[in-house]
């Protein structure tokens, strides 16, 4: 393969210190999540939402990552990676951080809203007249929907969906057949709104608001007619999520996903959380009933589910108390009034976003739709959502005679049903959809268009570290790259005809493609730099990306920092590297960026002497990404895009003293100080000042 250099064959070096806890990085970089709810200079209502994301994050990180920890403990005799004292220690480091999170929604964040006239009024708090309008609410809108179940022989512990709200209820008197049966479970619908307003007749000049599980628990002795409630508690249950299907052993991979979802609701249980206030003896008994140890129990002073609450900012409407709305600029480098295809003639064309408005994806989108000289789009999807303008630009493209050909990722973790909907409406309308590699998870993000332009056919392709999903292009930092460069779209049409066919892959002129060659050709650059560095030349690697898990590649980067490579990395989540180690990390520095927006983008910067290379891609150096999934990486070229991208996505961000944090060798991040008597910003407001955004805050 013409771009494929083959490293030497090297173990990692006996000195190179231990590797941090992948599972403990990650737990650290919720905690930098939550310095956000935590900071003032953050409005009140962003504060909230970003407490809400890391309750978010944790539900995640317990769905697919404690199992194996538990089941370890649970075994007590495991020998393996997962053990009962990494058990203990998981369980400890995730109940400091939860418990650091209701300190912060207690004691913070609920008595400045109530400083903001807007309160979450409890039962005991409500006057006559609102305990009245409760009361009216129940029995209108939550009663009908409640249907409580008493445990006996007949009636066993009813399935409990992952991740629902319900009751458990210790009764006291008989039932109606003179039983003693006192356990009795209320399961809580999902379509009930978790947080309600009450009307302004009732609330004054206030905004009140009142939780859904406050309106069930005030009337809870409504639904046990003859009987009394002795104790009670909310209650959620959070299951092992990761969908588990065998493709080799499948004849139908979409409907054997489409199955896995209905179970995916009731697997394994991992977590517990109850009710601060939540007796011993109910405690225990759900503990039993879901086979769980006292260390995945969670007794939380609140809503069991914080990531509910992001229903509050909807309900509250108080826009002084959000970010000042941000829409990136319309990319710079298109020209609305021409053609894109006469454009990408002259060179390609950078989108930085969400800085630059993903508008100009779906208007290259938009423009081989509406051309009738395109016969053909290529495409894949990892992640679009539920609703997308893409998918109905792609639906448009069939109805107007193209050959459509899109490559859908049914396995892209909590998509899988969206991504199956959209598949199977593509086909109904005559798309040609493909599912990838079997084994394999498609997560490079390529388009690629076929044009007539005289007696021959051009291609024109479209890059992206990002998903093709316009939500989440506005909040997450990408960059895209459009082209007409005849290598690269000819190596995009190779890899699109080899998903297709499953046969050998030619020979790829710029592409770095996973799981042949991507990780292989990062550790020989590695290793190129390294020697010309113990050579004596001045070398630099600076990579960007979401996670750095990837052993052989932690290496690869330990042995070039230790040959005199200076490495900076900046790691917005999981790093298992210890850095500024003497004498064994001390060239590596790593940095981890949390802003206003999710840092997406990857980069990957190699620099020898005079020589540089720059390569964006869609992976992260993880081992999935390496080895269980297909992904891209492509060279930057253009020598004023090259600078650009140092500028904006590598150089700003290792001055950033606002929004970054530094690791130390022993796993701790520290939170950059600014320079003293100098006002700073951080990277992504000095990217939103750069484009002409005009809110400097933040």
């Amino acid at each position: 393969m013409s771009n494929l250099v083959e490293p030497s064959k090297s173990t990692p070096h006996p000195v190179l210190p231990d590797l941090l806890d992948r599972d403990h990085s990650i737990l650290a970089f919720n905690a930098r999540v939550l310095n956000w709810a935590e900071r003032e200079d953050v409005p009140l209502l962003e504060r909230l939402r970003y407490l809400c994301i890391v309750s978010s994050n944790l539900d995640e990180f317990v769905e697919v990552r404690a199992e194996p920890h538990l089941i370890a403990n649970l075994a007590r005799d495991s020998k393996g990676a997962y053990t009962v004292k990494s058990f203990d220690r998981l369980a400890a480091a995730l109940h400091a951080l939860v418990d650091k999170q209701y300190t912060l929604y207690n004691e913070q964040l609920l008595p400045a809203l109530e400083k903001e006239h807007i309160k979450i009024i409890s039962h005991g708090e409500r006057n006559v007249a609102q305990r009245a309008w409760v009361r009216q609410y129940f029995n209108r809108e939550v009663k009908p929907l409640l249907i409580p179940v008493g445990l006996d022989p007949s009636h066993p512990f009813p399935q409990v969906a992952n991740k629902s709200l319900n009751f458990i209820v210790r009764l006291g008197g008989k039932d109606a057949f003179g039983r003693s049966n006192e356990i009795a479970i209320v399961k809580v619908p999902r379509v009930l709104p978790r947080m309600i307003r009450m009307p302004a007749k009732e609330s004054g000049a206030k905004v009140l608001l009142v939780s859904l599980s406050s309106v069930i628990r005030a009337h809870l002795a409504d639904l046990f007619a003859g009987r009394t409630v002795e104790q009670f508690s909310q209650f959620r249950v959070t299951r092992h999520s990761d969908l588990a299907v065998d493709e080799e052993d499948v004849k139908n991979l979409r409907t054997a996903l489409r199955q896995g979802l209905v179970h995916r609701h009731y697997g394994q249980a991992v977590r517990l959380e109850v009710s601060a206030g939540c007796s011993d003896f109910l405690a225990e008994m759900l503990l039993q009933q879901f086979e769980l140890p006292q260390k995945a129990l969670y007794r939380v002073p609140g809503p069991v589910n914080l990531v509910r609450l992001t229903q509050m900012i909807d309900l509250v409407d108080r826009p002084d108390l959000c970010f000042t709305p941000y829409r990136g600029t319309y990319p710079r480098q298109i020209d609305s009034g021409q053609s894109i295809f006469e454009q990408l003639k002259r060179g390609d064309i950078l989108i930085h976003q969400p800085f630059e408005s993903f508008d100009g994806v779906l208007d290259f989108l938009r423009a081989a739709v509406q051309d009738p000289q395109v016969l053909a789009i290529k495409q894949t999807i990892y992640r679009t959502g539920p609703d997308s303008e893409l998918m109905d630009l792609l639906r448009e493209a069939v109805r107007r005679g193209k050959e459509v050909t899109v490559v859908v990722e049914l396995k892209a973790r909590f998509d899988e049903e969206a991504n199956i909907n959209w598949a199977e409406m593509l086909e109904s309308i005559g798309a040609q959809v493909l599912y990838g590699v079997v084994g394999l998870k498609t997560h490079a993000k390529m388009m690629l268009i076929t044009r007539r332009e005289g007696r021959w056919l051009k291609l024109y392709g479209h890059l992206s570290t990002g998903n093709y999903n316009p939500r989440t292009a506005k909040l997450y930092t990408d960059i895209s790259q459009i082209t007409a460069d005849a290598a690269l779209t000819s190596d995009m049409e190779q890899v699109f005809v080899h998903l297709a066919s499953q046969s050998k892959l030619p020979p790829l002129k710029k592409l770095w493609l996973a799981p042949f060659y991507l990780q292989r050709n990062l550790l020989a650059k590695l290793e190129t730099l390294g020697r010309a560095a113990a050579a004596g030349q001045v070398c630099r690697v600076i990579v960007k990306m979401n996670a750095l898990t990837d052993e052989e590649l932690v290496y690869g980067l330990m042995r070039a920092g230790a040959q005199g490579v200076q490495i900076d990395l900046i790691v917005r989540g999981a790093c298992i590297l210890p850095p500024q180690l003497p004498g064994q990390t001390e060239n590596i520095r790593v940095r981890s960026v949390i802003g206003r927006f999710l840092e997406h983008s990857r980069v990957f910067y190699f620099q020898q002497g005079e020589q540089e290379a720059m390569y964006l891609s869609s992976a992260d150096w993880m081992n999935r990404n390496m080895v269980r999934r297909v992904e891209l990486a492509w060279p930057v070229t253009d020598a004023l895009h090259r600078k650009r991208i140092l500028d904006e996505c590598l150089l700003v961000y290792l001055q950033d003293q606002v929004d970054a944090w530094e690791l130390g060798a022993d796993g701790v991040y520290v939170r950059v100080k600014p320079m003293p008597r100098k006002k700073s910003r951080g990277a992504q407001a000095s990217l939103m000042l750069l484009y002409g955004h005009n809110n400097q805050a933040h």
